[in-house]
């Protein structure tokens, strides 16, 4: 007498094939618990916070580099005012220039360091780089000015005495060179983004496609 034959169990998790199946509504199949616009604006928001402080306090090297770098404006005095040494030098400008060199340098190397970071693009990271590059411009101006020659040109004039050469103060003339940094760190964080940044999924292609493959049963 022989035993019934009874038919094979399902084998389990076997991908359905309906033709008639209604594709996910963003054209991509998800595993759970993954967000495919990134960890959330929450996240991003803290971690932008955190980028903005950490570039801005880089102002700190910037300026103690322009103090150092930037070259010295000579002036004399007399007895009743004090002159620039040499009127057809360009000191005052290579001062100008030496910030905004500094500053495009800083502006990427920032964004090159938060691309590394973050590998990715978003609005909340472009906008801390603007900001902190922003902020590390006007600490980087305040330090410079600090650490340089006093800012009462009078008194150090009386202090030297006539006829003696002495450095005026730091002195950032043109003002746009506040922008520098931003604009550097931006330009680089875009082109970083758009060269190596993840690519969006294609809308045309097939949800089935796109979708992560299912392991084998067993």
């Amino acid at each position: 007498m022989t035993a019934p034959l009874t038919p094979p169990p399902p084998p389990h998790h076997q991908p359905s094939h309906d033709p008639w199946q209604v594709p996910p509504a963003n054209g991509v199949v998800e595993a759970a618990g993954y967000e495919q616009d990134g960890p959330g604006m929450k996240t991003e928001v803290r971690e932008a916070a955190v980028i903005a402080v950490a570039v801005a306090l880089g102002g700190v090297l910037l300026g103690v580099l322009w103090w150092w770098l930037a070259p010295s404006v000579p002036l004399i005095a007399d007895d009743t005012a004090v002159y620039l040494k040499d009127t057809e030098g360009e000191q005052a400008i290579g001062v100008d220039g030496t910030f905004t060199l500094l500053a495009l340098a800083f502006g990427a190397v920032s964004a090159l360091a938060v691309f590394l970071w973050r590998r990715r693009g978003g609005v909340p990271l472009v906008v801390a780089l603007a900001v902190g590059g922003l902020l590390g411009s006007l600490l980087a101006w305040r330090i410079g000015i600090w650490l340089g020659p006093t800012q009462d040109v009078v008194a150090h004039a009386k202090e030297v005495g006539k006829d003696v050469t002495f450095s005026a103060p730091l002195k950032l003339g043109a003002k746009g060179a506040m922008l520098a940094w931003s604009l550097s760190a931006l330009v680089v964080h875009l082109g970083l983004t758009a060269l190596f940044g993840p690519r969006d999924p294609d809308p045309y292609l097939s949800p089935y496609e796109t979708a992560p493959p299912v392991p084998p049963a067993g």
